[in-house]
């Protein structure tokens, strides 16, 4: 079968899950949009800062230009908490055979690997049944075809719902009394306070102090901007 067939096929699918919505894939807030351009140091309280991610695609450069076109580029709209990483001026479709998800943003640098990373509400309006894992390990991964207006790929192993993870600097662990990947209890008081469990440490010289939890899990706390997150030993 051609990509040109197999395009045909998935616009008959996008067109009919359209009609049959009423044009929209599903909608929730994206983070994106809040104002998370810095993350703040150890706080003195012991409290670690706590951000919702939306669903978001990681593209290589060669996907970028299958994508957009020759000699584009992921272009930087706004710096998200971790530095040198921000949200890009591209946005993608993600398609299967079971449904449609529009308006997924694109995050930049390009990376080695194509990687999309969805709730499991996300997951399920897409029929998929994606593993819970750490970013870059694509062992298991789903598979998506993913659009833009010029063109579409296919994206092989590639979607995961990602684990709660905690960024940290190497002086932010020992402040904390944690290690890389060591697997920790967070408590987040909120309006619906919540302990979660299995959270991954992560530690880098070129991160920035910060937890991040997809979208399912920010609505089981009411995460709002003045939550707070405790590591629990």
């Amino acid at each position: 079968m051609t990509e040109q067939e197999i395009k045909q096929i998935i616009d008959c699918v996008v067109d009919r899950y359209i009609n049959a919505v009423g044009g929209n894939g599903g909608s929730s807030v994206d983070c994106t949009k809040s104002d998370c351009s810095s993350a703040a140091c150890s706080n003195k309280d012991g409290s670690v800062m706590i951000e919702a991610s939306a669903r978001h695609v990681h593209l290589t450069k060669e996907a970028v230009e299958k994508l957009f076109g020759a000699g584009e580029k992921l272009n930087p709209v706004r710096p998200l908490s971790q530095p040198g990483q921000f949200l890009s001026d591209k946005r993608v479709k993600l398609v299967t055979n079971k449904g449609v998800i529009d308006n997924v943003a694109v995050l930049g640098p390009e990376r080695s690997k194509i990687q999309v990373e969805l709730s499991l509400t996300d997951s399920r309006q897409l029929g998929l049944k994606p593993p819970i894992k750490m970013s870059g390990d694509l062992d298991g991964a789903g598979d998506v075809y993913i659009f833009s207006e010029k063109s579409m790929i296919e994206a092989k192993s590639s979607v995961i719902v990602a684990k709660a993870h905690i960024h940290m600097r190497p002086e932010d662990a020992e402040c904390y009394g944690v290690s890389d990947n060591q697997h920790v209890k967070v408590r987040v008081d909120s309006e619906r306070p919540v302990i979660f469990d299995d959270v991954v440490i992560r530690v880098d010289k070129n991160f920035a102090p910060a937890m991040h939890v997809d979208f399912d899990e920010a609505n089981a706390c009411c995460l709002s901007k003045s939550a707070k997150a405790y590591i629990l030993k």
